[in-house]
């Protein structure tokens, strides 16, 4: 059974930083495209960074500025997100995502993904 669980989440200060994790398992997801997004309260949800495939092209949404990246470690089978200088608008519950194998899609699509992790609440304080 697939499965993705993230973690990292909680509660930081304007311009802090947060580490998310998301680690997989029930399969090897070295060679899919994988992806954080994000939901707000009474917003949709938004990609925040992917990856394409085994590629290794990434892909950020423009409000990421340079503040966010994403990292993947197929021994682990793990991908990150890194966050720096966190803003008033990024609290939210974060997603991870996972595509198939051998299906190459756009990261941003969310409709394309597959599996979906149950997200981590990320709160900025200022």
């Amino acid at each position: 059974q697939v499965q993705l669980v993230e973690s990292g989440g909680g509660l930081v200060q304007d311009g802090g930083s947060l580490r998310l994790s998301c680690a997989a398992s029930g399969r090897t997801f070295s060679t899919v495209t994988m992806g954080w997004f994000r939901q707000a309260p009474g917003k949709e949800r938004e990609f925040v960074a992917g990856v394409y495939g085994d590629a290794g092209s990434t892909y950020y949404a423009d409000f990421v500025k340079g503040r966010f990246t994403f990292s993947r470690d197929n021994i682990k089978n793990c991908v990150y997100l890194q966050m720096n200088s966190l803003q008033p608008e990024d609290p939210a519950v974060y997603f991870c995502a996972a595509g198939t194998p051998a299906r190459y899609f756009n990261p941003r699509d969310a409709a394309k993904y597959a599996y979906w992790g149950q997200g981590t609440q990320v709160t900025v304080s200022s």
